[in-house]
């Protein structure tokens, strides 16, 4: 890979903060790219990559930033922990099966990664061994349930999990049964607890959830229509109440649109959402409490399939990773608006997500 960033490509690596590319290798993707992010311009510069995992396509980060996890998507699953210390990833042991199919999403909760498994519809705990690596899994818990789209929703499609802000709770989005599911995760055995179920509307196909700052609402991103669910979220209970279904086009559009994922801004002003197809990032607006979104506008992805959306830790800059046109591209965010302007390109091939650590 290239680097073809339209400006910043020679940006000095001691200013520069670093970040991950996710990519499909078997598209062409170069596994898990590190890359310098200068901090004035947002522009990215590919420092080094490792294909040791097949399919990295969802990456996630440790607190200190020392150690990068992965899910191998394919059909035996896996999950990796990379040493980022240097240039270029290297693997710590290896990768470890997750117990399920299509893993496509994972998180740190509890001393553990839990990792969404798309493809058998199922949530898997892994323990971390005092050096970051993973250890066997602890829990595979299995969904169950369908819904009423016969292409997609036969089955269970666990498609993200995430902890809740106050990390007491895991929480996991399943695309298949139109749920949302809310765990425990007990953190000396690695046990994973059912707890509670939000059903949302039927055909919705949940995908992604993001919480506002606030910790009080939550927003699910819809796949198969393409809207945004608010949601009250009782942090102490450990229940999601759906309150509100908005979209994220404008009306009238008529290309097949499958958003991907949201993103909410850190003083909970704005809501950001990909849509793939539209190829666009939508913007909406949230009132003071949180609880009430509007779609403000759209603007255009930058490039094709936008699969992931990632702010910067100064929420300035949002990045897409657009799988289909190969490449991440960064925008400014107008701070009074909210609305994204195109800043810069990098080459990606079959980027997957981008992840900063």
């Amino acid at each position: 890979m290239g680097p073809s960033a339209e400006r910043g490509s020679t940006v000095s690596r001691d200013r520069a903060a670093r970040a991950f590319i996710g990519s499909f290798t078997t598209a062409g993707g170069h596994g898990v790219t590190a890359v310098a992010v200068d901090g004035e311009t947002g522009a990215l510069t590919v420092l080094g990559s490792s294909a040791a995992v097949a399919n990295p396509s969802y990456l996630a980060a440790s607190e200190d930033g020392a150690v990068l996890y992965a899910v191998g998507e394919s059909a035996d699953g896996t999950a990796a922990a990379f040493d980022i210390g240097g240039d270029e990833p290297r693997l710590l042991g290896e990768p470890v099966p997750v117990g399920g199919a299509g893993p496509t999403h994972l998180a740190l909760a509890a001393g553990h990664l839990v990792t969404a498994n798309y493809n058998s519809g199922s949530v898997t705990a892994l323990p971390l061994r005092p050096d970051g690596g993973l250890g066997p899994a602890t829990s595979v818990l299995a969904h169950h349930g369908s819904g009423p789209h016969l292409e997609r929703q036969r089955e269970p499609h666990a498609h993200q999990v995430l902890a809740d802000p106050g990390g007491r709770w895991v929480v996991s989005v399943d695309l298949g049964t139109d749920s949302v599911r809310v765990y425990e995760l007990a953190p000396e055995t690695g046990e994973l607890s059912p707890h509670t179920e939000t059903a949302l509307r039927p055909g919705s196909g949940p995908r992604h959830l993001a919480f506002h700052p606030g910790g009080r609402y939550a927003y699910v991103l819809n796949e198969l229509a393409p809207t945004l669910t608010v949601c009250r979220w009782d942090a102490e209970g450990g229940r999601l109440e759906p309150l509100d279904e908005v979209p994220v086009v404008e009306d009238g559009v008529n290309v097949d649109t499958f958003p991907s994922e949201v993103v909410v801004a850190p003083d909970g002003r704005f809501v950001w959402a990909a849509n793939r197809g539209h190829d666009s990032i939508a913007v909406l607006a949230l009132d003071a409490s949180g609880e009430k979104a509007r779609l403000v506008t759209t603007v255009d992805c930058g490039g094709h399939w936008p699969r992931d959306l990632t702010l910067d830790p100064a929420g300035r800059r949002l990045y897409a990773s657009n799988e289909r046109s190969g490449d991440v591209t960064w925008f400014d965010i107008d701070p009074a608006t909210g609305i994204p302007a195109r800043a810069g390109s990098l080459e990606a091939p079959a980027a997957s997500c981008l992840v900063f650590a």
